[in-house]
């Protein structure tokens, strides 16, 4: 698969705690001139980024990161934010909890209200698939489905476990037409790049792309 078309799929992603504006300018820098598909950075850094990237790169953030357990409130609140900021694209993490209780309105309408909060936005969902049981992931697919998002994300990076091939799999076989995948976490090499866009993942949330192709 061409390079430039996998760059063109990825958010290039740092959002350790130790992240300094230093690192997020060279990170932005790299995003441009390799044709990424954003910049995924931490919501502190979102004004900043947008005012130095413009319109030459889309910045992302992440809404109740990385544990969802944030009340809903503050999760709409951390999203008029960002988006007065200038973000361009939001990746919420679920109340994994809420899930696991089968409190499935709850996450639905969490959903729902954040959506609302993007203004038009582009929002991904990050279920954090390691946590889950594949019934759970299965009811994931069909609550983003009927809340409206684009793109069900698998991983915050942050947990247990990345994307798995076998998860992406599953999305793709059970979200509704027009909710588009993103895997995230753990996607080490062009060749685990390929195989997710191959099961059917439309982003790769990865730090380490930019730095492989360099490499080769």
């Amino acid at each position: 698969m061409d390079q430039k078309r996998i760059l063109g799929m990825v958010d290039h992603t740092l959002l350790l705690q130790t992240s300094t504006w230093e690192e997020i300018r060279a990170l932005c820098d790299d995003a441009i001139a390799y044709g990424t598909a954003s910049v995924c950075i931490p919501p502190c850094f979102v004004r900043q980024a947008k005012e130095y990237v413009g319109d030459k790169m889309k910045v992302c953030t992440v809404i109740g990161f990385p544990n969802g357990s944030h009340t809903t409130a503050v999760k709409v609140f951390e999203t008029a934010d960002a988006v007065v900021n200038g973000a361009d694209e939001i990746d919420m993490v679920i109340n994994i909890g809420m899930l696991k209780a089968k409190d499935y309105d709850y996450v639905l309408n969490e959903m729902k209200e954040i959506k609302e909060a993007c203004k038009g936005r582009l929002l991904k969902v990050i279920i954090e698939t390691c946590l889950l049981t594949e019934e759970e992931k299965i009811q994931m697919c069909r609550l983003v489905t009927e809340s409206g998002e684009e793109n069900i994300k698998t991983s915050t990076g942050f947990s247990a476990g990345g994307a798995t091939r076998e998860d992406v799999a599953l999305f793709a076989k059970h979200v509704g037409s027009g909710v588009k995948i993103k895997a995230a976490g753990g996607i080490a090499s062009l060749s685990d790049a390929e195989d997710f866009v191959s099961l059917g993942a439309d982003r790769l949330g990865t730090s380490r792309m930019i730095k492989l192709v360099k490499g080769a």
